[in-house]
């Protein structure tokens, strides 16, 4: 169980191949930056028909013949560096495994990964994520009506990391008779509560983003509800008790608080509507009852470091403006951060981390709350927002290896570990075509990574065999037993064949990354030869990637009915050709991807909550009556599902520990890399149980 900490195992080796790229480099660059130049984006398309004399239009008409010549000028060196930059590929490593310590703002705030102390005997609740971020070379990247890969590398990378690690409200109850908080569950902290997981509502001295001591953070009464009350960290007191002037009513005296976020029928932090007489908030007969601030309860927020290199930024807002317009607008993350520590409608917090108190704006703001279906167990929303404190990541299509460098350099500020580079180029193996592109693949986790290896899938086709496509199997670390065991959960992260109509090929790598999965666990799982070793606790076992299949589309019957979904469980899925109401398709139609309704995370939000709005923006399943190659705009037939589903995050609760159980707790899809990618993200939060009682 070595991790490949270098490309190569010789510095040689290094030499030549730094040496190689040195002289293939600059006609790879020319070249793409030709085809670039003749394949325009949507919007380019769009600037150029306002303005045909525009200066963007005269650079194109002068630099496409000059890097024309430069290719010409470029190919005897790039040829030179491709004979010796070829034979080293078939001694390279896999994959490069990268680990960034945290600096002291990042341990104090808990974002240089979680702890793996002892495990506690109530289980742990961990949050896993896959994006398909299509960071290929320019000139390919347009094909999917996206451009300027480095800049959408480094501002996807800012979008993950000021989304996972943006503040994050958790209630804490420590009451006899009251322990759900189910009624204060929103989406995301810009907009209102966070739901947490069962498990996590007691505060851990082990959590990396704990609470305060609630002996030395004592919360008293709401002084709203008066019961001789003289302290709360949500609503501060305005003066003595009784004062005719409450900080978030503005007409105490008249009982009419039009404009209160709390006692608004429209926003309630409590239920979506102003129905329901038991209301605590709006039913005059429980003043002393307080929803917020029951007997014991604690809220507490762990708020990340601004980056020192943006701290003269406003936000990936105006990034993103600097940057290009096929930015989008907000990011979302760094604007919720800034409704914290700005100065109107901002939340004071304390250099302890507990909340000091709220104004009357921002946080009770009406959010996107998570709904359940029927008897569904567990919450799913459309989240503009990446889940706060993710563990673990995978990416599908980091093709560009610029765009991995600036990607990683920004994943390390929140993920100690990062596995990257997945894959091999020339000829290796079961590739039997000259690969020119590697897997496209990372892993990011919080956790350590004990074992890694890489396998590709040996039957690619056409276009897609260019690129080493295949399976990253991954061990990670996340606690240590009582009796000195390793606690260890197993990560998938995979990219099928894309091609429509290759049902068979997919079936094949299916059938693929379940053999090669038991086998990496397998040999994981076995002790060094001559050392006696406690077998490892495993806690979960999670596939995540983009499968290029979906479950409503009659050409993926094979897919549908594998053996795969005998074996893991896929949370948005019912059964064969039928996936549940709330699911949505994770394929964005790539034209619409600059449209002003959909140009920023909230916009595409609001339209993927609508139907009517999927319909315009999302790709569907074909059908016998609708050409695939024509517009899906304005579409009048009637459309099966909501949406290609193609990015899954699978689980598998075979293999635990007897007595310990696994219980799904959210699914999310997130729009956070609105006008970055055409996919939409998905995340899950699992909640593993081990049946003890807490000592």
């Amino acid at each position: 169980m070595v991790l490949h900490i270098t490309p190569y195992s010789s510095a040689c080796l290094h030499f030549l191949d730094g040496l190689s790229w040195s002289l293939v480099f600059p006609c790879y660059w020319l070249l793409d930056r030709l085809l670039a130049s003749c394949v325009a984006t949507s919007l380019e398309k769009r600037q150029r028909s306002q303005d045909p004399c525009s200066f963007l239009t005269l650079c194109v008409l002068i630099s496409a013949p000059l890097y024309l010549l430069l290719v010409l000028a470029s190919l005897p060196f790039a040829l030179l560096g491709f004979i010796l930059w070829a034979p080293l590929q078939a001694v390279r490593q896999p994959y490069l495994y990268t680990f960034h310590r945290a600096d002291k703002h990042q341990a104090e705030q808990g974002q240089g990964g979680a702890g793996i102390g002892e495990w506690r005997p109530q289980g742990r609740s961990f949050c896993f994520c896959s994006a398909n971020v299509c960071l290929l070379p320019d000139s390919l990247a347009r094909f999917n009506n996206l451009s300027d890969t480095h800049r959408r590398a480094r501002e996807v990378g800012k979008r993950i990391r000021n989304g996972a690690s943006r503040p994050q409200i958790k209630i804490y109850i420590d009451s006899p008779t009251n322990t759900s908080i189910s009624a204060a569950s929103f989406s995301s902290l810009a907009t209102g509560f966070r739901r947490t997981s069962s498990l996590d509502q007691r505060p851990d001295q082990t959590h990396t983003n704990g609470p305060a001591d609630p002996e030395t953070e004592p919360l008293t009464e709401c002084p709203i509800h008066p019961s001789g009350g003289t302290d709360c960290p949500v609503h501060p007191s305005a003066g003595t008790q009784g004062s005719p002037e409450c900080p978030v009513h503005h007409d105490k005296a008249e009982g009419s608080p039009v404009d209160c976020p709390l006692h608004n029928s429209s926003d309630c932090p409590v239920h979506t509507s102003a129905e329901g007489p038991d209301c605590p908030v709006h039913s005059p007969a429980s003043p002393d009852y307080c929803p917020l601030h029951t007997s014991g309860v604690q809220i507490s927020i762990s708020a990340p470091e601004p980056d020192p290199e943006e701290e003269g930024d406003t936000g990936n807002h105006r990034s993103g403006e600097q940057m290009g317009a096929d930015t989008g607008s907000m990011t979302a993350s760094r604007e919720s951060l800034a409704r914290y520590h700005g100065n109107d409608g901002g939340v004071g917090i304390s250099s302890n981390n507990t909340l000091s108190h709220v104004p009357r704006t921002s946080i009770f703001k009406r959010a996107a709350r998570k709904r359940r279906h029927g008897d569904e167990t567990f919450d799913h929303e459309i989240s503009a927002f990446f889940p706060a404190n993710l563990d673990f990541l995978a990416l599908q299509e980091v093709f560009d290896h610029g765009a991995t460098t600036r990607l990683r350099g920004q994943l390390h500020r929140y993920f100690p570990y990062v596995l990257s580079d997945v894959g091999r180029y020339g000829w290796k193996g079961c590739c039997s075509r000259f690969k020119f592109l590697n897997s496209g693949l990372i892993l990011a986790s919080r956790y350590p990574i004990l074992d890694a290896r890489y396998e590709c899938y040996p039957n690619g086709r056409g276009e897609d065999a260019l690129a080493a496509k295949g399976a990253l199997f991954a061990k990670v670390h996340v606690g240590t037993s009582h009796q000195e065991q390793r606690v260890v959960g197993y990560l998938t992260c995979t990219h099928l064949h894309a091609i429509e109509g290759d049902s068979s090929v997919r079936c094949e790598q299916l059938d693929l990354l379940l053999q090669w999965g038991a086998e990496f666990r397998q040999s994981s799982s076995q002790p060094p030869e001559g050392e006696k070793v406690l077998e490892d606790l495993v806690a979960f076992d999670v596939i995540l990637g983009d499968l290029n299949f979906d479950n409503c589309s009659s050409e993926d019957k094979l897919e549908q009915q594998h053996a795969l979904f005998t074996q893991y469980k896929d949370p948005c899925r019912l059964g064969p050709g039928e996936d549940k109401p709330w699911a949505l398709g994770t394929l964005l139609d790539p034209s619409g991807l600059y449209d002003d309704d959909v140009s920023s995370p909230e916009s595409l939000q609001k339209v993927m909550e609508n139907e009517e709005g999927r319909k315009e923006y999302l790709v569907f399943p074909p059908s016998k009556s609708q050409c695939p190659a024509s517009s899906q705009k304005g579409r009048k037939i009637p459309l099966k599902g909501n949406g290609r589903r193609i990015d899954y995050i699978l689980y598998s609760d075979e293999g635990l520990q007897q007595d310990w159980k696994l219980e799904l707790e959210e699914f999310s899809f997130v729009t956070q890399l609105a006008g970055l990618t055409d996919h939409l993200s998905v995340a899950m939060r699992l909640a593993v149980s081990t049946g003890e009682e807490e000592p």
